[in-house]
């Protein structure tokens, strides 16, 4: 799926674009790390009230852009935020075969426990969704409410995404898909990078429905946003096209109608990440959760629809 280190530079390597979310929100945040398995893992806590875990896409990514986006729900609840293994400001792993979504599920479980909490809310986002769901399904007991942006339900799900967009880029831009044919050819994968520069620079429509200028708040800092190395373990290395790694062997399908935390599902007509045509099968799998469409917005509705987002959000966690 086209999800790789050149959409993870447009996703977060942007400024603020709309007057909803706070600028200086980085700043009312104070950092800790905390040691968890002999790793120092960053950690952001701030607020009273129910407490909400939010959990980034990627398999790469930081919290920042979470954070850039929903830091200011501490005004109303407990809010966390925290760096993956091998991710932002937490420590890498010795050895890669550590990252993995169980890895991350496990992860969300040990930081409850560290904080002394009981139940907890999660919202994810694109990948982020992924290890919500596992723990929501693991986890039942601890889990109040779970919000999925964009999300995925299977590793297979991921694969027909990646083979969708693959399919919308060689149809839409076949002078540039040449190449990635030729590269293909050769042997190059998608984290090869003679692949990665080409492949990346197919335009960003998928991600935004319209307006390809929508910018993300990020701290001025310098942080690290992405981390090729653990998308390239969970995802596999050559996961724009042959989803492997941890992800494939992901498949809650069968276990979504059983989860008994209140789900709000969202997605966006235009997503070509996580397409229409496979997020709507959480009405079938999942009948019990709040499944939205935002008929105006692709891989981010909070940046395309902030009106509707936040109204909605909002209300869904205030319940």
């Amino acid at each position: 799926m086209k999800f790789n280190f050149t959409f993870a530079l447009i996703l977060l390597l942007m400024g603020v674009s709309f007057s909803q979310i706070d600028p200086d929100i980085f700043g009312k945040f104070e950092g800790q790390k905390i040691e968890i398995d002999g790793y120092q893992i960053h950690l952001e806590v701030k607020g009273e009230g129910d407490p909400i875990f939010f959990l980034p896409g990627g398999p790469g990514n930081s919290h920042d852009y979470m954070q850039g986006n929903f830091g200011q729900y501490h005004t109303s609840h407990q809010v966390v935020f925290f760096d993956w293994l091998g991710r932002g400001l937490s420590d890498d792993a010795k050895d890669v075969s550590e990252y993995s979504v169980e890895a991350d599920i496990e992860m969300i479980e040990k930081l409850r426990l560290h904080l002394g909490l009981g139940k907890i809310s999660l919202v994810g986002h694109s990948y982020g969704t992924v290890p919500a769901q596992g723990y929501a399904i693991k986890y039942p007991d601890h889990v109040d409410k779970m919000v999925l942006i964009n999300g995925f339900h299977s590793g297979a799900m991921w694969q027909a995404n990646c083979d969708s967009y693959n399919h919308y880029a060689k149809t839409h831009f076949p002078e540039k898909w040449v190449v990635v044919d030729s590269l293909r050819a050769l042997g190059y994968l998608s984290t090869d990078k003679p692949l990665q520069d080409v492949y990346g620079d197919f335009p960003t429509k998928y991600i935004y429905y319209h307006n390809t200028t929508l910018k993300q708040n990020v701290p001025s800092e310098k942080y690290r946003g992405w981390a090729g190395d653990v998308y390239a373990q969970i995802i596999g290395p050559d996961g724009d096209f042959d989803v492997s790694g941890s992800m494939i062997n992901q498949d809650y399908r069968r276990h979504l109608k059983n989860v008994r935390a209140e789900t709000l599902v969202i997605a966006g007509r235009y997503d070509g990440v996580s397409t229409p045509e496979f997020a709507v099968q959480y009405k079938t799998f999942m009948p019990q959760a709040q499944f939205v469409m935002f008929e105006k917005s692709a891989h981010n509705p909070y940046l395309e629809e902030p009106e509707k987002f936040y109204e909605l959000l909002n209300k869904f966690l205030s319940k």
